[in-house]
């Protein structure tokens, strides 16, 4: 069975060759590319991957485009930044092909000396505390790596299209009764600093962000 991986991808022409040279076998790459000026489009193409553009800027209008755009059963999300190794997505991916899991979440292990800067773990955390209370779902990680059923999750009707988009699925998929589970997966030093982790900025912007998508469903305790 093909799983379809979505990689939004907005200016990783250095990290692509890796990433795309590391996919395992029956895990076809789908690359997003979200208004990149470096040449990523045309780099994932001659590396065989399919590519699709959505120009509106934005994480989440990148992942739901890939949603869209897929055909497979089973798919995949994953960072661009090699940042994470494809070679571990069946981790992810197998206990939704088996029906043990709905939904599985890439529980990040940090592997190298800045992987992960602290302000970016400390705000992961406080969103993923707000979660646990929320859903009851024990979520630690808000992950990049994650998979699901497509159909499923084109099914779910998620709205946001910035950085809020991840928190939104786990949010709408525990409404909605799925299994969630989490396993544990390698964080590496991404290439390239991330337009979110790599500044206290940004990553205030995601927090931002998914803050203002927990208030629209309701906010729980301890996260106003």
């Amino acid at each position: 069975m093909t799983v379809e991986v979505i990689l939004p991808c907005l200016n990783e022409a250095s990290a692509l060759p890796w990433v795309l040279a590391r996919m395992p076998d029956g895990y076809r790459p789908l690359v997003v590319d979200n208004g990149s000026t470096d040449g990523s489009a045309a780099i994932a193409a001659s590396l065989g991957a399919r590519v699709v553009r959505e120009p509106r800027p934005g994480f989440g209008a990148a992942c739901h485009t890939g949603l869209l755009a897929a055909t497979a059963d089973v798919v995949c999300f994953m960072d661009a930044d090699a940042s994470l190794d494809p070679r571990q997505l069946p981790r992810v991916a197998d206990p939704v092909l088996g029906g043990r899991s709905d939904l599985v979440l890439g529980r990040r292990r940090p592997r190298a000396l800045g992987a992960w800067p602290p302000h970016a773990r400390l705000g992961n955390a406080v969103i993923a505390r707000g979660l646990r209370r929320r859903t009851g779902v024990a979520v630690h990680d808000l992950g990049p790596m994650r998979a699901c059923r497509r159909a499923a999750l084109a099914d779910l009707g998620l709205a946001d299209r910035r950085f809020g988009y991840p928190l939104e699925m786990v949010l709408r998929a525990a409404a909605g009764g799925w299994r969630i589970t989490e396993v544990d997966v390698d964080y590496l030093r991404r290439d390239g600093r991330s337009k979110v982790t790599g500044t206290l900025r940004g990553t205030l912007r995601a927090v931002a962000d998914m803050r203002r998508v927990m208030a629209a469903q309701g906010t729980p305790p301890g996260l106003a």
